[in-house]
C-alpha cells in the first residue's frame, strides 16, 4: 500500500488556512484519494486537552515560555505517534492546520526563544519526520488580526502585541526563503478564489 502524503497549512492568525484546508480536501478527494483532516495543538484527546491549556487565557497565572514549548511538542509527539503516522501508513493523505514550522515562528521568532534549545525538542520529538509540502499563507499582521477579531474572542495567542506577530511573520518568510522545495509562499491577502487557485496550481505540479 502507498504511504499517504503528508501536507501542512501555516501561517499567522487570520491567515485563511481554514478555508484552504477545505480547497486541499476536495482537491484530494476528488482525486480518488482518502483524506483526513486534524489540527495542531489537538487532534487526538490528549492532544486536544494540552491544545485547551495552550490556548485558554490566564488571569492567575502566566506560562512560562519553557512550558509552552514542551506543551506544543508533548501534543505533537501525540498527534504524530499515535495517529499521523499510522494513518499515513494505511495509505491516507492527512492534511494538518499547523506543525512543526508554527514553533519555530512563534516559539521560536515571536518568543525569541533559542533554537539550539527548540531543535534538541523536536530532535527528540519528531526526528526526520517532516511534511511533504507545507503551503505558508502570508498575510499582514494588521489585517490578520482584523479578521481574527471578526471570528470572535481571542485566544491566549491572538491576544499578543503586535510586535510579536511580525516577528512571527518575519520567521516564517524566512524559513519559506530558505526552503522553497517544501515550503510554498502565497500571498494569503489575495482574492479568495486567487488563493485557491494558487494552492491547486501547486498541487497539479506536485503531481497528487
Amino acid at each position: 500500500m502507498a504511504k499517504g502524503l503528508f501536507i501542512t497549512l501555516e501561517g499567522s492568525e487570520g491567515a485563511g488556512k481554514s478555508t484552504q484546508i477545505e480547497v486541499i480536501c476536495s482537491y484530494l478527494k476528488n482525486k480518488g484519494r482518502k483524506v483526513i483532516c486534524v489540527r495542531e495543538p489537538g487532534g487526538t484527546p490528549i492532544a486536544e486537552d494540552i491544545r485547551a491549556l495552550l490556548k485558554t487565557p490566564r488571569n492567575d497565572d502566566s506560562m512560562c515560555d519553557t512550558t509552552e514549548l514542551l506543551l506544543m511538542y508533548a501534543a505533537r509527539a501525540q498527534l504524530v505517534n499515535c495517529f499521523i503516522k499510522p494513518k499515513l501508513s494505511e495509505g491516507f493523505d492527512i492534511i494538518c492546520d499547523r506543525h512543526d514550522l508554527s514553533t519555530i515562528a512563534y516559539q521560536g521568532g515571536g518568543r525569541g526563544m533559542n533554537m539550539d534549545h527548540i531543535n534538541a525538542v523536536r530532535n527528540i520529538v519528531l526526528g526526520d519526520f517532516r511534511p511533504d509540502l507545507t503551503f505558508l499563507l502570508d498575510i499582514d499582521p494588521e489585517e490578520g488580526m482584523k479578521r481574527a477579531r471578526r471570528r470572535g474572542d481571542l485566544d491566549r495567542f491572538e491576544q499578543s502585541k503586535m510586535d510579536f506577530f511580525i516577528r512571527v511573520r518575519n520567521t516564517y518568510i524566512r524559513c519559506a526563503q530558505e526552503d522553497p522545495e517544501h515550503i510554498v509562499l502565497i500571498d494569503g491577502a489575495q482574492p479568495l478564489d486567487v488563493v485557491s487557485a494558487n494552492v491547486i496550481s501547486c498541487l497539479d505540479k506536485f503531481n497528487v
